[in-house]
């Protein structure tokens, strides 16, 4: 049996404080025993109480000294400093208890009056950090840093962690940034890296670019693909399935659609493009169909839709010569009927003839309609068939134009962002590598909104398709960094629909994605501002210094392993010095993350070593 350094014994017991007299006054640090050096008595160490064959762990949460020769605190005896006058007492919270060589989180033993307190032994404290002489070499985790007091390498199991929600949250130059590296610099790095790559996918949202070096992660570049989201200067393009971009959800939050109006313009547009227009050819058969329905109407259309028409027409690219005929058409008197020069005529209500279709030259416009059509892109390809039907509800004013003319404006300008970071195709088998890097710095506000959420969607619902009611072989994990800028629950300066919609997506994704496969990690400076429904549901934490009441008070309501003393200790930490709680850990941990040799672009700007370099 290992000799124990006695400390001192338990005069009271109060719940899971336990008051312990000190044999002596002693205020070392640091101790050596048995050729180790333990952390002495102070705030935050781990001391063991001896109980039979078991061992009580608990912390240090308070010390104090008693003068026993002035109890009655007079000043004019004040004996504080004399030999022999004080004892030194400490408060301790029981923590956990080792019972037949394991650590466990546990009330099957409180501490008790007389029940000795001993130096926490290098053997215990392995235990307690899940450390034996197995796992040390154990292949099943992986080491992020050492302990802050003891010095003991912390090391995170590769199955709880991963495999869960996680959240990684501190202040500006904390070291967040690195930590998020570091966590899957050292998966990466683990014996399963060609498993990991084979079977599971990483997506990676970098609002600020910082993990986009070559080297990032450790991994090279045939097995990560790294997308430079570029609005104004055009460079890498995200490939998405039509379904997804064609999304009437997902389009009236990019053009932050009124729900009263332009939401309901929206929809049935959308349906009729996916239900109907295949092709050039049918696109253009619907058109010809709108203008002689409009021709026919008569007095039933609105004055300027033949007009709006053919401004329609002109946005997809045909000239304006092409309209010369059809511009020239005249009402009779009467407005019974639409003749052209060679007196070829529609009536009211009725049918097309050939002769009329060729002199007013709506067969040469119905065949370069087709072929501009299929010619564009799917997005310019939505965005011509919406303006024709805006001139089809706004034909026979069941739409006031003054309504949807304000989405138009906003229409125009969200397609001319997205034509220039997503390409649509069929399928997206083959267009993502195993590690997939998005960086949106460079993307403008509507395209940050966007991106987030539309690929979150894209990849969750794929996994979901893939898993189905069968056993999950393989999985996803969404990496966001700075998460604050797309689960803010705040309202901010976007509208309720974008709100609602971007939350009830991450929302599913961080309730049900755990049995689908599907996992998030969370990274943010500001967790007051996320969702408290998304915060909740993290299961691993890794907190660096915070500061903010709002943030500390937050992380106090959603966190259940943090105790009230981590809580406290963390606007006191230092820089890349983090409390890691949750369900993959026993107790809270704090530890110094290592610093990584390939870094994210995040360190701090120093000042001094930019206005002394040469250029």
């Amino acid at each position: 049996m290992i000799k124990t350094k006695k400390l001192g014994v338990i005069v009271a017991v109060d719940g899971t404080i336990s008051t312990v007299g000190m044999y002596n006054m002693s205020n070392d640090p640091d101790l050596i025993w048995n050729g180790d050096i333990l952390t002495g008595p102070k705030v935050g160490a781990y001391l063991t109480i001896r109980q039979n064959d078991a061992q009580i762990i608990a912390s240090v949460i308070t010390e104090k000294v008693i003068d026993q020769q002035n109890t009655i605190k007079s000043k004019e005896f004040d004996n504080r400093y004399s030999k022999n006058s004080i004892n030194r007492v400490i408060q301790l919270k029981t923590q956990g208890v080792i019972t037949n060589g394991k650590f466990e989180i546990t009330s099957s033993c409180v501490p008790m009056i007389g029940n000795e307190v001993t130096l926490t032994t290098q053997k215990e404290l392995e235990m307690i950090y899940g450390i034996s002489e197995d796992d040390i070499c154990d292949e099943n985790t992986i080491e992020i840093g050492k302990s802050v007091l003891e010095k003991q390498p912390i090391r995170l199991p590769i199955n709880n962690f991963f495999a869960s929600h996680i959240g990684i949250f501190g202040n500006t130059g904390s070291g967040k940034s690195n930590t998020l590296h570091k966590l899957y610099l050292e998966l990466f790095k683990s014996k399963y890296k060609a498993g990991i790559l084979n079977k599971s996918q990483f997506i990676v949202i970098d609002f600020n670019g910082e993990y986009t070096q070559e080297n990032t992660f450790g991994l090279s570049q045939t097995d990560k693909r790294i997308f430079n989201i570029n609005t104004r200067k055009p460079q890498d393009k995200i490939t998405v399935t039509q379904d997804y971009l064609f999304n009437p959800d997902i389009l009236s939050v990019l053009f932050d659609a009124r729900p009263a109006t332009q939401v309901p313009f929206l929809r049935n547009a959308l349906r009729k493009f996916n239900e109907e227009i295949s092709n050039g050819q049918s696109f253009s058969n619907l058109q010809i169909r709108l203008i002689v329905s409009i021709l026919s109407g008569m007095k039933q259309v609105a004055a300027d839709a033949k007009d709006n028409w053919i401004q329609a027409a002109k946005s997809l690219g045909i000239e304006a010569s092409r309209f010369k005929q059809l511009n020239q058409l005249e009402p009779n008197q009467y407005q019974n009927s639409f003749s052209s020069s060679n007196n070829a005529t529609i009536k009211a209500n009725g049918p097309a003839n050939y002769q009329f279709m060729q002199s007013s030259g709506l067969y040469q416009i119905q065949g370069e309609l087709a072929q501009k059509f299929d010619s564009a892109t799917k997005i310019k390809q939505l965005e011509a068939f919406l303006e024709f039907q805006k001139v089809y509800v706004s034909a026979w004013k069941s739409t006031n134009l003054d309504f949807i003319n304000p989405l138009f404006n906003r229409i125009k300008t969200g397609f001319n962002s997205l034509e220039k970071v997503i390409e649509i195709k069929d399928r997206i088998t083959n267009e993502y590598s195993s590690v997939n890097v998005f960086n949106l710095v460079n993307a403008n506000q509507e395209i940050k909104r966007l991106i987030p959420m539309l690929i979150s969607k894209m990849f969750y619902d794929q996994q979901k398709r893939i898993v189905a009611d069968s056993k999950v072989t393989q999985t996803k994990h969404l990496i966001i960094d700075e998460a604050h800028n797309i689960l803010n629950a705040e309202h901010k300066n976007v509208g309720d629909s974008w709100q609602d919609y971007r939350l009830s997506i991450f929302e599913e994704i961080i309730k049900e994605g755990r049995k689908f496969g599907f996992f998030l990690t969370l990274s943010s400076q500001r967790p007051a501002d996320i969702s408290p429904t998304i915060l909740s549901q993290v299961h691993n934490y890794l907190i660096h210094r915070l500061v903010n009441d709002r943030d500390l008070k937050m992380l106090e309501n959603t966190m259940t392993t943090l105790d009230k003393r981590s809580l406290q200790m963390i606007p006191s930490l230092g820089k890349g010095e983090a409390v890691v709680t949750g369900n993959a850990i026993q107790v809270p941990v704090f530890v110094k993350v290592d610093p990584t040799t390939i870094r994210p672009k995040s360190d701090d700007v120093v000042l001094t070593d930019i206005w002394t370099k040469k250029n």
